[in-house]
């Protein structure tokens, strides 16, 4: 079993709209770990740091203000292949381009509210994870992994 740790962070429009409850049960219902979870107001320094990449790209100043218009949930979260899994949890970036059951199609409908971020690589969830937890999440053995991997 190869474990991965990600990131993903709930975004304003879906803690403003009152989904993180069903977001989050989503990743657990699959099986994944959440290791690390708080609800907050992100500081734009961290915001501009870490959509850094996007910052030549003309929608760069409307997502960085966005992303700091209200409270976010950054999540640390394990398991087996857990990037690949969680990006497919939340699917399409364009919600309207995903199918039935996947976090973005089932709560959004722009691309650019589209309810959630994820890593998309090992490289990525190291960066991410090191902007937003850089003291690590919780170190647990949860009641029932047996049951979910041989």
């Amino acid at each position: 079993m190869a474990l991965e740790t990600t990131f993903v962070m709930i975004k304003p429009d879906a803690v403003q709209r009152g989904l993180v409850g069903a977001i989050v049960q989503r990743f657990e219902q699959k099986g994944l770990k959440i290791k690390a979870m708080r609800l907050e107001m992100p500081n734009p320094a961290t915001i501009e740091k870490h959509y850094e990449v996007h910052k030549a790209r003309p929608f760069y100043p409307g997502l960085v203000k966005y992303m700091t218009s209200g409270p976010v949930v950054p999540m640390m979260v394990e398991g087996e292949s857990a990037i690949a899994v969680s990006r497919a949890l939340m699917g399409a970036t364009n919600p309207v381009a995903g199918k039935p059951g996947e976090i973005r199609f089932d709560f959004g409908q722009h691309i650019g509210r589209n309810i959630i971020h994820g890593s998309d690589s090992a490289e990525t969830a190291a960066f991410e994870l090191g902007l937003w937890f850089p003291k690590g999440g919780a170190q647990y053995k949860r009641a029932g992994d047996e049951f979910l991997f041989e």
